[in-house]
């Protein structure tokens, strides 16, 4: 039985055991399965590997898409530019097990994003710096749009604080993209912290989150007019992107 699997923490809110599952059942795969595997400290990845010995791949998400590279031989050279991996192949011999990381947010926030993207949308707010807005602002430069990341603690150029996001700023970045985890489970009753006053009906709210399917901070752009998108798109693409890596 080859095995896949998902480490994070938390991981209640994720969907990709469900989803793995369902692809398997209606592709007819066999002799595979896909599990979640809560790791309360990534240190205790190479322990997870020993004690599974059929892992072929894993999903890593949220807190660990950043502390995990130390764990990897190998990094893909676009996950290595961003910084931060979403997806370990398990690569074998008959004498050693080795590990390469991957990033497949890229290609399912940009395949997701670019058919949103008019001419009015050129500056965006990239709320969070954690793992996944590594991979977001490098799908930004590629698609030549500016950006500001927004942070709790800004440092160094390119990155503000929430406080100083005044109508200004908020008239001339149209894109405001959530990668941060408010919104998810256990902050489902949190936000990130932005003057929904000034959106407009041209404004686009991306929430990175997919569950659930529209966040506080969906709902307080809806009710300004702009047009918002979650992450299930992303999710899927990303999904199935891993999927190809894995099984290449």
């Amino acid at each position: 039985m080859k095995i896949y699997g998902l480490i994070g923490k938390p991981l209640s809110h994720s969907l990709s055991a469900e989803y793995f599952s369902q692809k398997f059942l209606r592709e007819k795969i066999t002799g595979v399965v896909y599990k979640s595997f809560p790791l309360e400290n990534i240190n205790y990845l190479p322990t997870l590997i020993k004690e599974q010995p059929d892992l072929k791949g894993l999903n890593v998400t949220i807190p660990y898409k950043q502390s995990v590279i130390p764990f990897l031989d190998d990094i893909d050279e676009e996950a290595e530019a961003v910084g931060a991996i979403n997806t370990i192949k398990f690569l074998y011999s008959p004498k050693w097990k080795k590990l390469k990381g991957f990033n497949t947010d890229i290609a399912g926030f940009e395949y997701s994003l670019k058919p949103l993207l008019n001419p009015n949308i050129n500056k965006t707010l990239v709320l969070g710096t954690g793992g996944a807005s590594r991979a977001v602002a490098h799908v930004l430069k590629k698609l030549d749009i500016s950006f500001y990341l927004v942070s709790r603690n800004p440092t160094g150029t390119g990155q503000i604080g929430y406080s100083e996001i005044d109508q200004s700023i908020m008239r001339n970045y149209k894109l405001i993209i959530n990668t941060t985890p408010l919104g998810m489970y256990p902050y489902h009753d949190q936000f990130p912290e932005i003057p929904y006053e000034h959106l407009t009906s041209g404004h686009l709210l991306y929430d990175l989150i997919y569950s659930p399917s529209e966040t506080l901070f969906l709902q307080k752009g809806q009710k300004m007019n702009a047009a918002i998108k979650n992450g299930m798109e992303m999710f899927h693409i990303q999904a199935e992107a891993s999927w190809k890596i894995w099984n290449e």
